[in-house]
């Protein structure tokens, strides 16, 4: 679906909504606040100090900047600024700490519900926080709700297709992501010559693709070429938040790390900055393949 055709569907939201959206870091929170502009929505944005860092994109809509320790308020400010529906893009890289807390009435009503999201893994914090927002009157909704032509399309997406070889680390890859997805270490796995090498950890994915360059020289893969970057959501994944992403950085640091190709999960991915996306691949010669959702 195209920008156009998105506006042209509409939002299905109640009359008098007003939509937030809490920004991380990298693309997707333009591209959010973006879609909801040209479908008449314009979003106000809590900035999250020291992660979005988007600021003279975000800046231009109605905005304030919150401290990851000042988490508690949050409702408050949501509140005062009328937000009926939020969206939780971009990346958050660390955790409040709670002895930064400053204490205040409405720090207590949400210490529970933030000491429980923060025992959690990634996704259970995700859940725990999306239901303590949902509690108090707050709709959260998904990015792909908001701009559904950011959500990977299954098949084929560029010029160059995947080799028989590259369909093995695809497979091998594709088992180990969702093996560590159910344990909520990560999202993604690079497999070369048929066998998984590495797997995404607290370094995300940037992380794992550089890891991966490092290991081109070692004895068990060295001589060994292509491979493949796969990525998609974790089983029972808060699919409101965090789904699997790739963009144009993406796209280079999988070339430079010496793959074919790079591969997602169709219909619960997103392909952040889609033209310029397809468009580095093709130039740099790599495939991106959407693969068929293994869950609804």
């Amino acid at each position: 679906m195209t920008k156009a055709e998105a506006a042209a569907a509409g939002l299905d939201l109640p009359p008098g909504a007003r939509v937030g959206i809490i920004a991380g870091g990298g693309s997707l929170p333009v591209e959010v606040a973006a879609g909801l502009a040209e479908q008449g929505h314009p979003p106000f944005i809590v900035l999250m100090e020291g992660e979005a860092d988007r600021l003279a994109e975000l800046c231009r809509y109605e905005h304030e900047t919150l401290a990851l320790e000042a988490i508690g308020s949050l409702i408050p400010l949501l509140k005062r600024n009328r937000i009926t529906h939020l969206v939780l893009a971009g990346e958050i890289k660390r955790r409040p700490r709670l002895t930064h807390m400053r204490p205040s009435l409405s720090l207590l009503a949400v210490i529970p519900v933030v000491v429980m999201a923060l025992a959690r893994g990634d996704d259970g914090l995700l859940k725990v926080v999306a239901r303590g927002l949902e509690a108090r009157g707050i709709k959260v909704m998904g990015a792909h709700e908001i701009v559904p032509n950011l959500v990977a399309a299954e098949g084929v997406l560029t010029r160059a297709t995947p080799r028989t070889s590259d369909w093995r680390d695809i497979e091998a890859g594709f088992a180990a992501a969702k093996a560590i997805g159910a344990l909520d270490i990560g999202q993604a796995a690079i497999a070369v010559g048929g066998r998984t090498i590495a797997l995404e950890g607290i370094e995300g994915t940037a992380g794992l693709l550089d890891r991966a360059r490092l290991l081109r020289g070692h004895g068990r893969i060295a001589g060994k070429t292509r491979g493949v970057l796969v990525k998609c959501a974790k089983p029972g994944q808060e699919l409101r938040a965090d789904l699997p992403s790739m963009g144009p950085q993406t796209v280079e640091a999988a070339h430079a790390a010496g793959l074919a190709g790079i591969a997602v999960e169709a219909g619960r991915s997103l392909i952040l900055e889609g033209p310029a996306t397809l468009s580095r691949a093709n130039d740099l010669g790599l495939f991106i393949v959407g693969l068929a959702a293994t869950e609804s």
